[in-house]
């Protein structure tokens, strides 16, 4: 998803340009709703053999590209394209793989000075430069579906599972994909339970495949609180367009977060402390009046997500998203 404004900038500012994506294939359906790229390339290769990549050769030499331009940089990636001698080959000046591209550009992501979407964004930005192009303003949202499908789906969603008119709706997710460190079943209890609104509100516990156990436990913590479950088993593309429709979503730093932000959908979002985790490095896409983040305190170890006080968090979000 933090790769969107790349695709964007990229377009935009060269907008003769054919645009190709090269992702594994469980993220297609969200590549395919981006609108500035021209065509999806699978990578089916990931995580396989080198001698199994060499079918990933044979796609870049198809092609016949003009330039690779890649945002995080693997050697069998860069391998493939410097044998399959792609003229301009531009990657971060990171790990071994930097030898076969011909542009690199030094950032130190590690670091985490800035979010890790602007460090994309310097890569297109440099493109641009090198091939005398002026890069253009580019702005949220990057992700958008119909507004008249969406409404149509909100409707139906708030049909079947009874929602009177005017409720706001709350979405909680309480699932977390990768490292990601997120809050517990409890405290995402706690927090549901304690946001207040003015015209009320509905908690719609989110879940994934894998997640709706998940779901179903923090549900049975709310016996008192209006709240439903919302099991996604349609695909990601469905799931986005639910995402669309909510009001405000809150989550971990984890994909669905990263999906409203570039939706520009308000979102709440926990992170750790540790550098390489923070909410400065993994800032989801959304305006920055649409954001909120919060962290363990400076007093707490920087991964203790125990530490943060949901009780302020939910006085905050109900101050600035729903009262």
């Amino acid at each position: 998803m933090l790769s969107y404004p790349t695709y964007a900038l990229l377009k935009q500012s060269l907008p003769e340009c054919r645009v190709y994506a090269l992702v594994p294939s469980y993220t297609r359906e969200m590549a395919e709703a981006c609108p500035w790229i021209d065509e999806i390339l699978i990578d089916e290769w990931q995580g396989r053999g080198i001698f199994a990549n060499r079918a990933l050769f044979s796609l870049f030499k198809q092609h016949q590209f003009d330039a690779i331009i890649s945002l995080y940089s693997t050697t069998r990636v860069g391998l493939f394209s410097w044998l399959a001698a792609i003229p301009y080959r531009l990657a971060p000046a990171t790990k071994l793989a930097q030898i076969f591209y011909n542009h690199t550009i030094r950032q130190k992501r590690s670091l985490s000075k800035k979010p890790e979407y602007e460090y994309n964004l310097d890569l297109i930005r440099y493109f641009l430069t090198q091939i005398n192009q002026t890069s253009k303003n580019i702005s949220s949202p990057y992700l958008q579906f119909s507004v008249g499908e969406v409404s149509q789906l909100r409707s139906q969603f708030e049909a079947s599972h009874q929602i009177p008119p005017g409720q706001k709706l709350v979405f909680i997710h309480p699932g977390s994909g990768g490292s990601a460190r997120n809050l517990n079943t409890q405290q995402y209890a706690r927090l549901a339970v304690k946001l207040t609104s003015t015209s009320g509100h509905i908690i719609v516990i989110s879940a994934g495949p894998g997640e709706y156990e998940n779901a179903h436990s923090l549900a049975k913590c709310l016996p008192g609180t209006a709240h439903i479950i919302y099991e996604s088993r349609e695909g990601l593309r469905n799931f986005a367009q639910h995402i669309q429709f909510a009001d405000l979503f809150i989550g971990g730093s984890t994909g669905p977060v990263h999906v409203a932000g570039a939706l520009d959908v308000p979102t709440v979002a926990f992170y750790p402390r540790r550098r390489s985790a923070t909410s400065v490095r993994w800032q989801t896409l959304n305006s920055t009046d649409k954001r909120l983040t919060f962290s363990p305190p400076d007093d707490a170890q920087e991964e203790d997500m125990s530490s943060i006080n949901i009780d302020a968090v939910a006085n905050t979000i109900s101050k600035y998203y729903l009262l």
